[in-house]
């Protein structure tokens, strides 16, 4: 009874999936308005692009329209993307290319071989190609990851010293806006550029500034930059409290970042440890190797 409860949840979750891969899911008002937004713009860069860009954005478009008419947003993916300054089409494409060339390659040099005499059949090269495809396919997003997880970690660095920045304008009698707006014209580091472009976005468009700086938190899911939009939208109007609570939030973010370095420290001590206890095992190992070869043969 069990196996056939079993057999039957799973031929159930099986036909649940191919019809969400087979039916289109109508998107919401504000994600079709977002869609036609981001077409736009890379109809722009589409046509400034050489032939084989658009080509690859094409390809790209493609892939990406057919995933999201069946539900899948790739939010993280984005997030990740905008961090870096790439573009989702160029990426997926890069995957699928990737892939491809993985699942050919093993192929066509099978068919090298077996064209100078050599055979090894068809399992080895079917395996090949099933492995290499999937790596091809699934790296990008490997290095990817790794990537924005380092732009992350910077980025916080700068949100640190940007509270810093923010409260020594408050204390000079600045108002927030401007405060925010002259700490983050201090740099011109990667980071501080793209804070300052979102204030100034905002001074255009007439939103608040930390409205802005929580857009741009949850654009590039920088978790500090929503919680200083949240924490600047509720005392705002007062500037001592906005002067203590920015201090406070630079102190914790400082000993956060100083207890992950030592941890780090840690980790890589512990590292050099084993590869040390590994150096010295291979040493005895090597000592030893000719009294116990001569012992067990004699």
């Amino acid at each position: 009874m069990t196996a056939v409860l079993i057999a039957g949840a799973l031929v159930g979750v099986g036909i649940y999936l191919l019809i969400r891969s087979l039916v289109p899911i109508r998107p919401g008002v504000a994600a079709a308005l977002g869609e036609l937004d981001a077409a736009r713009m890379r109809a722009a860069a589409h046509v400034s692009a050489n032939p084989a860009r658009r080509a690859q954005i094409s390809l790209g478009a493609a892939i990406r329209d057919a995933a999201m008419d069946r539900g899948i947003r790739f939010t993280s993916l984005r997030q990740d993307l905008a961090l870096l300054g790439r573009s989702l089409e160029g990426f997926l494409a890069t995957k699928v290319l990737l892939g491809l060339a993985g699942f050919v390659a093993p192929l066509v040099g099978t068919a090298l071989l077996a064209a100078v005499g050599l055979r090894l059949g068809l399992i080895v090269p079917l395996w090949a190609a099933a492995l290499l495809a999937a790596g091809g396919f699934f790296l990008p997003d490997l290095a990817l990851r790794a990537q924005a997880a380092d732009r992350r970690r910077d980025f916080r660095h700068v949100v640190g010293s940007f509270l810093d920045l923010v409260a020594m304008n408050l204390a000079g009698g600045r108002g927030v806006p401007e405060a925010l707006m002259s700490a983050a014209s201090i740099s011109h580091g990667w980071a501080m550029i793209r804070i300052r472009e979102a204030l100034t976005d905002a001074r255009l468009h007439g939103v608040t500034p930390w409205a802005a700086l929580g857009e741009l938190g949850e654009q590039l899911a920088i978790d500090e930059l929503r919680d200083l939009a949240a924490a600047l939208a509720l005392v705002a109007e007062d500037g001592a409290k906005v002067r203590a609570s920015l201090a406070a939030r630079a102190e914790s973010m400082r000993r956060r970042d100083l207890a992950d370095s030592e941890g780090k420290a840690q980790e890589r001590s512990q590292s050099m440890l084993v590869a040390q206890l590994l150096l010295c095992a291979g040493f005895l190992v090597f000592l030893t190797y000719p009294a116990v070869v001569r012992v067990l043969l004699s």
